[in-house]
């Protein structure tokens, strides 16, 4: 039993990394955008929303 959900909890975690990954991307371009704009408050929420995708990300992939 446990076999079985510990290849379910993968399968699903592959399916995070693909989508965390594309929000990562999103995040970067939007940093990129406030960096052009000289926008401090949207650079700062950018940059902790990244901080927070790239733990979930380093979670997931050590399992």
């Amino acid at each position: 039993m446990e076999s079985v959900v510990q290849t379910f909890r993968r399968k699903d975690g592959e399916k995070r990394v693909s989508v965390l990954r594309l929000e990562i991307d999103y995040e970067l371009m939007t940093l990129h955008d406030a960096i052009l704009a000289e926008d401090l408050d949207l650079i700062n929420q950018t940059k902790q929303r990244l901080e927070q995708l790239r733990c979930e990300l380093l979670q997931l992939e050590v399992y």
